[in-house]
C-alpha cells in the first residue's frame, strides 16, 4: 500500500516536473520591448514611430529623454538627421 502510493506520488512529480519544462520553453526566448535591435554586432535604436509617405520617404522619431532624434530617407538615397532637445 505505502509502496504504491510512493509510486504515485514519484510518477505525478515526475509528470508535473515535464509539464513545468515544456510550458518555459514554449514562451518566446527574448523580450520584444527592447529600445533597439542588433545588427551584425552592433545595436541600433529602434524607432518609437515612423511613417512612410507614397513618394517613399521614411520619417523615424526616436526619443531619448527630453531629445528627439528625426531621420528622413529620400528616395533617391538622401538621409537627413535632426536633433531637437527641449
Amino acid at each position: 500500500m505505502i509502496r504504491k502510493s510512493v509510486l504515485i506520488a514519484a510518477a505525478a512529480g515526475l509528470a508535473f516536473g515535464l509539464a513545468g519544462a515544456a510550458y518555459a520553453q514554449s514562451k518566446p526566448g527574448t523580450p520584444t520591448d527592447f529600445k533597439y535591435e542588433l545588427r551584425g554586432n552592433e545595436r541600433v535604436e529602434k524607432p518609437d514611430t515612423r511613417t512612410q509617405a507614397a513618394d517613399g520617404t521614411v520619417r523615424e522619431e526616436t526619443r531619448s529623454g527630453k531629445c528627439v532624434t528625426i531621420k528622413e530617407k529620400r528616395p533617391d538615397g538622401a538621409i537627413k538627421t535632426t536633433r531637437k532637445c527641449d
